[in-house]
């Protein structure tokens, strides 16, 4: 039966719906710590909030592919600080810049990639394979550096990399010129369906022909590469690679792709529903420090605020069943 107007409009908003809760989540979040943060609404702490968003972001819209594909990633933050080390010796050495920047994409890229090889080709749960990545990335970073930073000294183009563009910090330039990448990918080509493919079910996209083993590699090679440009955007912000650096930024991304509305059983979410819960995140990490609250009491409200994600995800997906049913 062809469905009526009404009903058309009512599928595209039921659609939209997280998007729209999204949105006014960050309109009460602007609201109440407008008012009761002191220079919240600033400008300087709007450049900040933005700034801290292209950190979460550019790794989050990776994170976005490899959770719908059906798989996780913990190994964000390390990898992160691994590359700027490992930018920052290369630099030291005397590595001419730009050969070093596409050096320390490949690096994450292979990096991610061995992750994915874990995962597709000899069934290690992605979990396990990124948590293993995770302390490997650690500890080596940690090991070459004694946990001191590794200063780069002058350099023009890293110093470029954190000068104002059109009035915004280059890191959110590049987030969202990366955004718009990765929001055609997803929507556009085949690759994107494929990913929608294999979380949904790989058996069944293994049958229509996908080749799922590499589906599963390339998402996690996409995700390495997208740390690595957070490392380098990450060195130009503190002038030094640091191997301490970026902890505890892989729950932050995880956080921001699931309150987005991605379903941590795969095949299901959007980057623009990672965008908004990018913005969300990082209102609450802002708004909790000028409100000065416990650092332990601030990873107490992501805990909750992913669980309460994770919850709505699985009651949406609940939801449409019932619908389709």
């Amino acid at each position: 039966m062809t469905a009526t107007p009404t009903q058309r409009r009512r599928s595209a908003l039921a659609s939209h719906m997280n998007e729209l809760s999204l949105l006014a989540a960050i309109i009460v979040l602007y609201a109440v710590f407008g008012s009761t943060a002191n220079g919240f609404l600033s400008f300087n702490n709007q450049i900040n909030i933005l700034r801290d968003a292209a950190t979460i972001g550019i790794a989050a819209w990776a994170a976005t592919l490899i959770i719908i594909s059906g798989e996780i990633d913990v190994s964000t933050g390390p990898m992160v600080a691994f590359i700027s080390v490992i930018l920052a010796y290369m630099l030291q050495w005397g590595v001419p810049t730009i050969p070093a920047f596409a050096l320390a994409i490949v690096i994450g890229g292979l990096l991610g990639g061995v992750a994915g090889a874990l995962r597709a080709w000899f069934d290690v749960p992605s979990f396990v394979a990124t948590l293993g990545l995770w302390s490997a990335l650690r500890g080596t970073a940690l090991f070459m550096t004694d946990a001191l930073p590794v200063s780069i000294g002058r350099n023009s183009l890293v110093d470029a990399l954190d000068r104002p563009l059109f009035g915004l910090p280059p890191a959110v330039v590049i987030m969202l010129a990366l955004f718009a990448i990765f929001l055609f990918i997803s929507r556009k080509t085949a690759f994107g369906r494929s990913v929608y493919a294999v979380g949904g079910n790989a058996h069944a996209a293994f049958l229509a022909g996908i080749d799922v083993a590499r589906i599963r590699i390339m998402v996690f090679v996409i995700g390495g590469a997208m740390a690595a440009i957070s490392g380098i955007l990450l060195l130009s912000r503190l002038g030094s690679g640091n191997a301490t650096a970026a902890s505890g930024l892989e729950f932050d991304v995880i956080a921001a792709v699931v309150v987005g509305g991605t379903a941590l059983s795969g095949g299901r979410g959007s980057m623009v529903g990672t965008l908004l819960g990018v913005l969300v995140i990082t209102l609450i990490g802002n708004g909790l420090i000028l409100l000065g609250i416990n650092p332990f009491i601030q990873q107490v409200v992501r805990g909750v605020i992913i669980v309460v994600a994770v919850l709505a995800n699985i009651q949406a997906i609940k939801r449409s069943r019932g619908q389709r049913g």
